[in-house]
C-alpha cells in the first residue's frame, strides 16, 4: 500500500483575511496541483464560539456565545511542505487559535497525482 504524499488543509478564517491567508500558502508551496499554482477552494460557513477568560478574541466577547460567518479555505500540501505552509498562516492569521485541519489524502494510492 502507497503512502499518500498529499495532505488537505482547511483553514477557517474571517473573508477579510483570506487574501493574505492565501498569499502565505502560496509563498509555502501549498496550493500546487501538477502544472497549476495558486489552487484553494473557499466557502462560506457558519461558526460559533464562546471565548473563555483569558482569551482575545479577534471576533466577539469574552463569555458570550458567538455565531457568524467566516471562510473556509481548503488547500492541497505536499508532505516536504507541510510544516512551513502551517507555520505561515499562523504567522498571518488574526484569529489567537486559528483552526487548521490537516488531512492526509489516499489520491497516490489509486493513482491519482498532484
Amino acid at each position: 500500500m502507497n503512502v499518500s504524499p498529499f495532505f488537505k488543509l482547511e483553514i477557517f478564517a474571517p473573508a477579510e483575511a483570506v487574501d493574505e491567508i492565501l498569499e502565505a500558502l502560496h509563498s509555502a508551496q501549498a496550493g500546487i496541483i501538477g502544472n497549476y499554482d495558486h489552487c484553494s477552494s473557499i466557502s462560506q460557513v457558519e461558526g460559533s464560539y464562546r471565548p473563555l477568560e483569558g482569551s482575545t478574541p479577534a471576533v466577539g466577547e469574552v463569555g458570550k456565545l458567538y455565531y457568524g460567518g467566516e471562510c473556509k479555505i481548503e488547500v492541497n500540501c505536499r508532505e516536504e511542505y507541510l510544516i512551513a505552509a502551517i507555520q505561515a498562516v499562523r504567522e498571518v492569521h488574526p484569529y489567537e487559535e486559528p483552526v487548521i485541519n490537516v488531512i492526509l489524502l489516499a489520491n497516490a494510492r489509486y493513482g491519482a497525482t498532484m
